[in-house]
């Protein structure tokens, strides 16, 4: 058995600390709104232009005018503000960011991440992720351990055009905690029912297994 997406972002949620900003991108990042520890108190970014972001709401809540970079409906906390994107990004590329959380298709054990092209495929354009990577004081990828072919999406080098170079040192995935130590992946957290040998067999690029590795816990 590996994690759902809920899952990972459960996961992701125990790395946030009291007082961080923190971005979510699109995708699995979003769901992190719902699992915010109870203890912390967090102020959730999202680049379209909003400070305060709550958890999804409820049928009966949705606001069509409230949504995040992804154009999924969400709620607001109280003391939340709205601004436009040219102040968002002001806000991400002076640093202000304490941890952004991404999607990807592909990471490189030397940090190297792309997640906003594939060749051949129409896309709207690169968005904020270029911002992001480069600007960000920490920076968790959250992804599927492979795609849909069962092909591992953490390699020795990215093939698809990258979004930046570097700058990834945490991943979570259906199947493992990852750190990136050294120009290598080491595997530190494993996913309940998934064992060492499938999340080494899953991961084309150099995996290490760190000395105090441990089953992942997830509530």
């Amino acid at each position: 058995m590996s994690l759902s997406k809920f899952q990972i972002a459960q996961r992701i949620a125990q790395e946030l600390k009291d007082g961080y900003y923190v971005n979510l991108g699109i995708g699995i990042p979003t769901l992190i709104a719902n699992y915010i520890p109870q203890n912390i108190s967090v102020v959730l970014q999202s680049e379209n232009g909003l400070l305060g972001m709550g958890p999804f709401p409820k049928k009966e809540d949705i606001d069509a005018d409230l949504i995040n970079a992804g154009k999924e409906t969400i709620t607001t906390l109280y003391g939340s503000a709205l601004f436009s994107s040219a102040e968002s990004f002001a806000m991400i590329r002076s640093g202000r960011i304490d941890l952004t959380v991404l999607g990807a298709m592909e990471v490189a054990q030397n940090g190297d991440i792309a997640n906003w092209k594939i060749p051949g495929k129409m896309v709207k354009g690169m968005g904020g992720a270029m911002d992001l990577v480069s600007s960000a004081k920490n920076i968790i990828v959250a992804m599927m351990h492979t795609n849909k072919k069962g092909e591992s999406k953490l390699l020795r080098k990215c093939t698809l055009p990258l979004t930046g170079k570097h700058c990834i040192k945490k991943i979570v995935t259906n199947m493992a905690v990852i750190e990136i130590i050294d120009s290598k992946f080491v595997l530190q957290e494993y996913a309940p029912g998934v064992s060492i040998g499938e999340i080494i067999k899953a991961t084309e690029g150099e995996i290490i297994v760190a000395d105090n590795v441990c089953e992942m816990q997830i509530d």
